[in-house]
């Protein structure tokens, strides 16, 4: 079941934190972040999953900035979420999805007790002027059955600023038997 607007207001302060909460980004049936004013590129031309991968940070102007295609861009939310109870959920928003601007590529799906600022995967279509405090993004919440396990990974649990991947930190404790069993099976060799 997915919470009401006036659901997600009413569970602010319990099961809900969005810092900064502005009330005219609440939604029938979701809330609308805002876009930081920075993003990260990725200065490697092939991405390696087992190693950290160098990027750049660049400031998105009040003029805006284009992205262009064929380059992912990770910006952040302006708004430090934190959820308890409830399953938070990240999509773009329709007008943004229109101009052809892809807000998060696979990463919409939140864990319970997720508390940090989420990193967007953005990717156009076609070159888009984007601006600093945009609302680019609506988080919405499901309820949950059975019992609760709330995410504790160090990887991502209480950000401060974008997160670039940090899979290379799975591949680390290769030489552990069961890390490497959980691989092979993944991977099928």
């Amino acid at each position: 079941m997915i919470l009401t607007g006036q659901e997600i207001k009413a569970q602010m302060g319990t099961n809900i934190s969005i810092e900064p909460f502005d009330e005219k980004h609440l939604n029938p049936n979701s809330y609308n972040l805002c876009l930081h004013d920075e993003v990260l590129v990725y200065e490697e031309i092939v991405l390696d999953m087992k190693r950290p991968n160098r990027f750049t940070r660049h400031k998105i102007p009040a003029e805006g900035m284009v992205l262009n295609p064929n380059q992912l861009y990770l910006g952040r939310t302006v708004e430090r979420t934190e959820t308890h109870n409830l399953v938070p959920m990240l999509e773009g928003r329709s007008s943004i999805g229109r101009l052809g601007l892809f807000v998060h590529i696979t990463a919409g799906f939140g864990d319970v007790g997720f508390c940090g600022y989420w990193t967007l995967e953005m990717f156009a279509v076609q070159p888009i002027r984007i601006y600093p405090g945009v609302p680019i993004c609506q988080i919405f919440y499901h309820s949950i059955a059975g019992e609760v396990t709330e995410y504790t990974s160090g990887k991502y649990q209480k950000n401060q600023d974008i997160q670039p991947s940090l899979l290379y930190r799975d591949f680390e404790d290769e030489d552990d038997p069961q890390m490497k069993l959980d691989f092979d099976e993944e991977s099928g060799k």
